[in-house]
């Protein structure tokens, strides 16, 4: 599904390559709040950039690419925040949380805009 809104929604073309997702200790993730994190690895791979590693990003991708709010989300931003990550990409509806920056984002296109930049490219080796 998140492939599907990806192209459909924010024009990243990701409909004909193979996608494989992996989490840190091979956790298997059931939850849609780390819909928009996976969404901005995804696109950031094809587009060629990347989300800085001090950003967190929260959030459910509803089919029409808005981001939604998921349970519990100022305790996760605070657990963020005490882990060291210093702003946060999340619903326009989170509240703040002291320690991080909370930057609010409606849909996809806006999180793509907030949260990727560009990477350089690596040098041939000759």
């Amino acid at each position: 599904m998140l492939l599907a809104v990806l192209e459909q929604r924010a024009g990243v073309g990701v409909a004909r390559a193979d996608v494989f997702a992996s989490v840190a200790g091979g956790v298997r993730v059931t939850e849609a709040g780390v819909d928009l994190a996976v969404a901005l690895g995804v696109a950031g791979a094809r587009l060629g950039a990347a989300v800085d590693g001090r950003t967190v990003a929260l959030g459910e991708l509803g089919l029409g690419g808005e981001i939604r709010q998921v349970p519990q989300a100022p305790r996760r931003l605070a657990e963020a925040a005490r882990l060291g990550f210093d702003r946060a990409l999340v619903p326009p509806s989170t509240p703040a949380v002291a320690g991080i920056e909370v930057v609010p984002v409606a849909d996809l296109g806006a999180a793509l805009a907030a949260g990727l930049r560009p990477v350089a490219s690596p040098r041939a080796v000759a």
